[in-house]
C-alpha cells in the first residue's frame, strides 16, 4: 500500500509539473537545465510542495547558471564580467525590469508570486566568484564558509517560498547546504584535477602529506583516502545536525530536506569504496533514488 502511495505520489508530482511547464517556455528550459546537470536535485525539487515548485526550479536554474561560469571560462577578466552581467540581472529584476534570459525571467515571476531576499540570490554569485578568483581553500573551515555561501542560500529561498520563518529550522538547513556544498567537493575531485584544480583545503593536504601529483594521477594510496575521510565526516556530522534539527523544527519543511537522501547515499557510497575518491561506481546513477525520496517524504 505504501509503495502504491509512493508510485502514485511521483506521479502525480511529474505531472502536475509537466502540465505547469508546457505552458511556459522559461519554466521548461529551467526544469530542463536542473535535470541535465543536477539529477539528484530535480528529484528533489520535482517533490517539493507544488506551492513552490516552480519556484525551486528556477532558484537551482540559477544557481547552475552561476556554479557552470567557472567551467565555461579560460580569462578571469571575462568570468568576472559574466558574474558582473547575473548580479546586474538581479538589481534589474528587483526594480521590476523584465529580463530577457529564461532563468531570469523565473526568478523574476518568483519574486512576485513569493518574497525571495536578493541577498541570498547575489550571495550564490559572490561565493563562485570568490571561489573562482581565489580557488585554492587554506583550511577546512574555508571549505564549510563556501559551502554555507553556495548552497545554504538555496534552502533559505525556499524557506523564504513557502513564508516559513524559524531559527531553528534557518540552522538545519545551514547544516544541510554545509554538508551538501562539502560532498560537492568531493564528487567534484575526479573532474577538477583534468583541468589542474585541486578543491581539497591545504591544511588536509599536508596533514596526510598528500601532493597535487596524487590528485593528478588519482592516487588511492592511504594517505589520499585518510584525507578524503577526513572530509567526508565533516560532511556526515553536517548532515547528522540537520537530521536532529529538522526533527525539532517546523513539519513542512520534510520536502525541502529531501536531499538528505542523496547526500546519506553517496557517503555510504563512498564508505564502501574505502574512500576512494576514484572509484568508478562513485559515478553510477542510482535507480532506486526516486523510489527511496518519495520513502521519506511520505514516512519519514
Amino acid at each position: 500500500m505504501i509503495v502504491r502511495n509512493c508510485i502514485k505520489e511521483l506521479s502525480c508530482s511529474f505531472v502536475q509539473t509537466i502540465s505547469c511547464v508546457r505552458k511556459n517556455s522559461t519554466a521548461k528550459y529551467c526544469l530542463e537545465l536542473v535535470r541535465k546537470h543536477d539529477f539528484e536535485n530535480y528529484l528533489c525539487t520535482l517533490l517539493l510542495h507544488k506551492s513552490i515548485r516552480r519556484t525551486g526550479f528556477a532558484v537551482r536554474a540559477f544557481n547552475i547558471e552561476v556554479a557552470t561560469l567557472q567551467d565555461q571560462i579560460s580569462d578571469m577578466k571575462i568570468g568576472e564580467m559574466r558574474f558582473k552581467f547575473w548580479e546586474s540581472s538581479l538589481t534589474e529584476i528587483y526594480k521590476n525590469k523584465i529580463p530577457k534570459h529564461p532563468v531570469l525571467i523565473e526568478l523574476y515571476t518568483a519574486t512576485k508570486t513569493q518574497k525571495l531576499s536578493i541577498i541570498y540570490l547575489k550571495r550564490l554569485i559572490s561565493s563562485r566568484e570568490n571561489y573562482m578568483l581565489n580557488s585554492s581553500l587554506k583550511t577546512i573551515e574555508d571549505l564549510e564558509t563556501y559551502a554555507e555561501n553556495s548552497v545554504s542560500p538555496v534552502y533559505y529561498l525556499f524557506l523564504e517560498a513557502m513564508g516559513i520563518k524559524d531559527m531553528k529550522v534557518d540552522h538545519a538547513v545551514s547544516h544541510l547546504g554545509k554538508c551538501q556544498g562539502i560532498i560537492n567537493i568531493i564528487r567534484g575531485i575526479p573532474y577538477n584535477t583534468k583541468s589542474g584544480r585541486i578543491s581539497i583545503p591545504q591544511d588536509i593536504l599536508l596533514k596526510y602529506k598528500v601532493s597535487y601529483e596524487n590528485i593528478i594521477r588519482n592516487s588511492s594510496e592511504q594517505n589520499v583516502r585518510d584525507a578524503i575521510y577526513e572530509l567526508a565526516s565533516r560532511a556526515n556530522s553536517h548532515l547528522m545536525k540537520a537530521k536532529s534539527l529538522e526533527k525539532e523544527g517546523n513539519k513542512r519543511i520534510k520536502s525541502v530536506c529531501l536531499p538528505f537522501v542523496p547526500l546519506h547515499l553517496y557517503l555510504e557510497k563512498l564508505r564502501l569504496a574505502d574512500f576512494n575518491v576514484f572509484d568508478k561506481k562513485l559515478q553510477e546513477r542510482n535507480n532506486l533514488l526516486p523510489m527511496k525520496l518519495l520513502w521519506r517524504k511520505m514516512v519519514g
